[in-house]
């Protein structure tokens, strides 16, 4: 554990050691002694020390330095460490100043030159304040330090992406706060800049990207090896799947995530008719287990990696990720999902984040209980995220276009949705405009059909409302079909006939593209069951047909 800090500052040298070997004598078994020449050397440390999260328990100023007396270093040390003991050291003539400086600044002791003995004079007065502090002390928390604000998107983001990664972080609200706002702002230089992240290490980054996060954190973001058998785009429960069964089988395997582990899958609060899992389990624990599952069998994970494009080069396809790095394989597997997609109606942008939410946001659950929230959209994800939010919310308004829950969503779901009393299921209606400043307040409906309208009260939305396959990175490469989706197998087929340009003396296997050694998987392909044990079956069975390809390679 780090000990926290005794700094002493006086611009006399003679002084200034004098008093540090003193306090290194009876307190560094429990404290590390620092020292500054100077009032802006030891503000300077004091704002590096708050970067890394380190305690300080005491400040002992001489009053008399040139530049920044003692009293203006301590009414400036004290924002950024309000609860650290304050001590002047004085000589006769600056009574007066330590007197005033107990009323101005909260000067918890001054202490006259010399102070020798220390045993009688120094020690005493210091070990009590010590114990004052030590009692009421928080211990720092040596991980990442998230201090942003919840107006704020960015922070949201940054929150969202540690979270859903398991990467341990501790959020500070700079509205709460003073002293991390006052170093956060002067990192930032603007608060809409925010979050600063603050690393273990004593660095920080302000309102980082995700890549630039992970980075940071620790997560893997470039590839070992500049080739594989098997590259798998996306990490939902496809992706992993075909991870797992191709890394227990002996092939190098690589899986690139643009997001986090799990997909849209892996923000579900609970998937209650999955196989084996009588009392369900969430996406989140889905995607853990899962993610663990490949690296166990020795798959490479990027995180915060996205595929742009992939080209053909026979025998290889050659993998473009967004930050110029490429990778050869023989296999390319995509399993990249699909995305919600956007509620375009007037005032939502400015709130995303701050109110408004594509997808669970299951971070955000506890910042809105005993409060209203509605939750867009009638299928499986929308009424899981009900259920999830209603054991937080003082009431939970699910609002749906059809005339009905059913048949769009479960009927188990349904059934449990109709017994929860403080879910309210509005039919027919459609969200027409958002409201609110800072955050969302209020929502404006619209009847399905006419130009009926009303209003809405709402802490927050949670929007469901379907979504649009992610297949930008292969679409200059295989086919789609009319929605964007990419097409396999049989659909490749037309009038008998296969797909133009293939050169194999059989047809696309089933989850194959119209270019060889190219498969889709999951909820990107055309026709898919979009059911979370669908996905998983489908990236398990395209083993066998990766094995079929790679014979002929």
């Amino acid at each position: 554990m780090t000990k926290p800090i005794i700094l002493s500052i006086d611009d006399d040298a003679a002084v200034r050691s004098a008093l540090e070997r003193d306090l290194r004598a009876h307190f560094r078994s429990d404290y590390r002694i620092v020292s500054a020449s100077s009032g802006a050397e030891a503000l300077d440390a004091v704002r590096q020390l708050k970067a890394r999260g380190t305690p300080v328990a005491l400040f002992l100023a001489d009053q008399r330095m040139p530049q920044m007396t003692g009293t203006q270093f301590l009414a400036e040390a004290r924002k950024l460490y309000p609860q650290a003991r304050k001590v002047l050291l004085t000589a006769y003539a600056d009574t007066e100043a330590a007197i005033t400086s107990i009323n101005d600044i909260g000067l918890d002791h001054y202490l006259m030159k010399p102070w020798h003995p220390p045993e009688q004079r120094l020690f005493p007065v210091l070990d009590d304040l010590l114990g004052e502090w030590s009692a009421h002390a928080r211990q720092p928390f040596e991980g990442i330090r998230v201090a942003g604000a919840m107006w704020s998107p960015q922070s949201y983001a940054v929150r969202e992406f540690l979270s859903r990664n398991q990467v341990p972080y501790q959020w500070i609200d700079v509205e709460h706060d003073a002293p991390m706002r006052e170093l956060a702002l002067a990192l930032s230089g603007d608060p809409a800049k925010l979050p600063v992240v603050f690393l273990p290490d004593g660095t920080h980054l302000v309102s980082p990207t995700n890549l630039e996060l992970a980075d940071r954190a620790g997560l893997q973001t470039r590839a070992k090896l500049p080739f594989y058998d098997v590259v798998v785009v996306g990490a939902g429960p496809a992706g992993l799947a075909v991870s797992v069964y191709a890394g227990s089988e002996g092939l190098q395997t690589l899986l690139v995530e643009q997001n986090a582990p799990g997909g849209q899958a892996g923000t579900s609060s609970l998937i209650e008719n999955y196989l084996g899992f009588p009392s369900g389990l969430t996406g989140e624990d889905l995607a853990r287990r899962a993610t663990a599952q490949a690296r166990r069998f020795g798959v490479e994970i990027l995180d915060a990696q996205q595929v742009v494009s992939v080209r053909r080069h026979d025998p290889y396809r050659i993998v473009t990720l967004a930050d110029g790095h490429e990778v050869s394989c023989y296999v390319v597997v995509f399993a990249t999902g699909m995305s919600v997609r956007r509620l375009d109606v007037p005032g939502i942008d400015p709130l995303l984040g701050v109110g408004v939410f594509y997808g669970a946001a299951l971070s955000e659950a506890a910042r809105y209980r005993g409060r209203d929230v509605v939750v867009v959209g009638g299928a499986n994800s929308a009424g899981q995220g009900a259920m999830f939010f209603s054991r937080y919310a003082r009431t939970v308004t699910i609002l749906v276009r059809a005339p009905a829950l059913r048949p769009g969503m479960s009927h188990y779901l349904a059934d449990r949705i109709k017994n929860t009393p403080n879910i309210v299921v509005m039919t027919g209606v459609e969200v027409a405009s958002v409201h609110g400043t800072t955050s969302l307040e209020r929502i404006t409906l619209k009847q399905v059909g006419s130009d009926t309208t009303s209003e809405l009260g709402a802490s927050a939305m949670f929007i469901f409302i379907g979504a649009a396959p992610r297949s930008d990175a292969a679409a200059s490469l295989v086919s789609l079909d009319d929605k964007g989706f990419i097409l396999t197998g049989a659909e490749l087929i037309r009038d008998g006939k296969r797909p133009a340009g293939w050169e194999f003396d059989r047809d696309p296997f089933m989850f194959e593209t119209n270019v060889p050694g190219v498969f889709a998987v999951g909820d990107v392909r055309s026709g898919a069951n979009r059911r979370v044990a669908t996905a998983v079956g489908e990236g398990s069975a395209s083993i066998l047909l990766i094995h079929k390809y790679l014979q002929t390679v």
